[in-house]
């Protein structure tokens, strides 16, 4: 399903952010840290969802993807999802990680896949999502983002 949304960059201490990841019961203590690049993605003028990335040297980690609860099923996280990679080849990244406890088999289906962590840059597992936010059990997947 090809979907067009409008991004637009958010500061970490946005309510709608901050009120949707609450809401998903996604971690939101290091949103207003630096480094860290989110959006908030909406189709006629109504907000869909958000998501963010962290730039790691050459890699990008991507986190707080939500999608709204009534938007959901429509394409959207696969919008988002498509976007944030996007945003990220753009920055320079050559590969994007991410960690989720329950939405493997989605990421899967957008050409990511499970790693385990000592495959991962010191860069990605440093981050606080990697060393504290996100649980041990999170898989860790990645996706490169060469041409």
């Amino acid at each position: 399903m090809d979907v067009a949304l409008h991004q637009q960059a958010v500061e970490g201490h946005d309510a709608g952010l901050r009120a949707a990841l609450a809401g998903a019961g996604l971690p939101v203590d290091d949103l207003s840290d630096a480094g860290r690049s989110f959006f908030r993605f909406s189709r006629e003028g109504e907000t869909v969802g958000f998501g963010g990335l962290e730039l790691c040297g050459e890699a990008a980690l991507l986190r707080s993807i939500v999608v709204l609860p009534d938007r959901q099923g429509f394409g959207f996280g696969h919008a988002i999802t498509l976007g944030l990679l996007d945003e990220a080849r753009g920055k320079g990244a050559g590969a994007a990680y991410l960690l989720t406890e329950s939405a493997a088999p989605f990421f899967q289906s957008l050409g990511f896949r499970a790693i385990a962590r000592d495959e991962a840059p010191a860069a990605i597992l440093t981050t606080r999502q990697a060393a504290s936010l996100c649980p041990a059990s999170a898989a860790l997947m990645m996706r490169s983002l060469a041409a």
